[in-house]
């Protein structure tokens, strides 16, 4: 019998889509490697903030991404990026990392330096023998896997997002976010053209996680 398919499914949407939660599920679901490229551009950032680096400035930005030494590990199906051997996991979640990784990552110098980090991480996936690859981001469907098998985008009503992001016990700049990530001449937040767009505001998660699973399963099911 030939081998299944080696899939790569492409989530992208604002903070508190549902994109994350949707995406674990699904790398449990079908055995597929998740990564959250949000993550990245996080550490990054703290990483940045840690050397006293400005977003505003670049000369400095460019000196820091050319020592930058990133690797990855894997925690379960997740794969984690390693800045100099460390995995930040608290820092990522710092109020300075909330407020600076948006400007940061409008930077096209630090998004290119990513880039071929982030595709390379299909390789990683076929390595440890996962089914695929199950990416989430800003930018994923658009820019780092344009021929995804499938690209999704999640999207919902500010509010409704605010609301879950306080119910976790985050305090997020959702419309700020949302406006630097869409207006970036760089790789902007939107929908990228043939993609599924799904509005999640009424949905349980249940069926988002439907939504984006009866399409997965199908083709698997096929091949």
């Amino acid at each position: 019998m030939p081998a299944s398919p080696f899939i790569i499914v492409a989530i992208d949407g604002g903070a508190a889509s549902g994109k994350s939660t949707s995406a674990r599920i699904l790398s449990e679901r079908f055995n597929l490697l998740h990564v959250d490229t949000g993550s990245f551009y996080r550490a990054v950032t703290a990483d940045l903030l840690r050397r006293g680096v400005a977003p505003a400035d670049l000369p400095a930005v460019k000196t820091a991404l050319a020592s930058l030494k990133l690797g990855t590990r894997l925690n379960g199906r997740s794969a984690q990026m390693e800045v100099d051997g460390r995995v930040l996991e608290e820092e990522i979640r710092s109020r300075a990392v909330n407020e600076n990784v948006s400007h940061f990552a409008a930077i096209p110098e630090l998004r290119t330096a990513l880039l071929a980090y982030q595709r390379g991480l299909a390789d990683v996936a076929r390595d440890h023998h996962f089914r695929g690859l199950v990416m989430e981001g800003r930018d994923i469907g658009s820019v780092i896997f344009p021929n995804a098998d499938f690209r999704f985008f999640l999207q919902a009503d500010p509010a409704e997002r605010a609301r879950r992001r306080a119910s976790e016990g985050q305090q997020d700049s959702i419309a700020e976010r949302d406006r630097l990530d869409s207006s970036r001449k760089t790789s902007p937040l939107t929908c990228p053209p043939g993609a599924t767009s799904l509005d999640t505001t009424h949905l349980t998660l249940d069926q988002v996680v439907e939504r984006l699973a009866g399409p997965i399963a199908a083709r698997l099911a096929a091949a």
